[in-house]
């Protein structure tokens, strides 16, 4: 949250007074003005509001390489293709989709054999579902086949979830805010006049540096790191001006 808010109150002439206030966490001016009249009779309130949200990443990606070496091209293709298949079979009986997933493949020739090395990209939304598949590949596959760690990011639909949720969020700080005001002055607040977002901005969370012992001492082996889920905050300002319900005005 920010550290500086800023609230402006202007009340009609009837009020007959002015008074300003300025400290670390917010500002407030009360103006008033000469003669009320229908042109200059403004009942209104500015204030900002400030929020932040915070959301973990929602995909994974997964690299599973293939490696093999033959004497003939077509032994080498037959036996990564053998893999390959066992691998997409796999992700395919776990509910995988074929759009979830790439293949690439390189054939190159080393003296008297032929290398081919293969790779699987598939991506998961479901992290349960993906540390499964990862189980069974380990298991049942041999030393040919490298499956690779976790890579965790966010879509772009969770991104954009995560910026509206931030203005949203700031908004209704600020009508909160606004409202608290009023309760204040002794005035009922009325509908927005202007909202307009003043600040949008992200970050990613950095992963936290593994810790070593400072003494001379030797402890215990680190424990294995387990992958690291990044999370992104998202942070929005806002000023928005309401208006004060006119309590002279009688209801016909």
């Amino acid at each position: 949250m920010s550290s500086s808010n800023r609230v402006v109150a202007v009340i009609p002439a009837a009020a007959g007074w002015e008074f300003s206030g300025n400290d670390q966490e917010k500002e407030l001016e009360f103006r008033s003005g000469g003669k009320e009249t229908p042109n200059n009779r403004v009942r209104e309130v500015r204030v900002t509001g400030t929020a932040e949200v915070s959301c973990p990443a929602d995909r994974a990606s997964v690299r599973v390489n293939v490696s093999n070496s033959k004497e003939s091209v077509n032994e080498v293709a037959n036996s990564v293709s053998r893999r390959l298949e066992y691998i997409l079979q796999a992700l395919r009986q776990h509910g995988i989709r074929d759009e979830d997933t790439s293949v690439r493949r390189f054939l190159q020739r080393d003296a008297d054999v032929y290398r081919m090395d293969a790779e699987i990209l598939a991506t998961f939304s479901d992290f349960e579902k993906m540390e499964q598949i990862r189980s069974i590949l380990l298991e049942k596959l041999d030393r040919s086949v490298c499956v690779g760690t976790p890579q965790f990011f966010h879509s772009p639909e969770s991104l954009s979830g995560t910026r509206r949720r931030a203005c949203v969020s700031a908004v209704e700080n600020a009508q909160q805010k606004a409202r608290e005001v009023g309760q204040l002055l002794g005035q009922s607040l009325g509908p927005p006049l202007l909202v307009k977002e003043e600040e949008a901005k992200e970050w990613r969370n950095e992963e936290e540096e593994g810790g070593g012992s400072g003494g001379g001492e030797q402890g215990p082996p680190p424990l294995p790191r387990l992958p690291h889920i990044p999370t992104v905050t998202a942070h929005a300002t806002v000023s928005a001006s309401f208006s004060f319900r006119d309590k002279s005005r009688k209801k016909v």
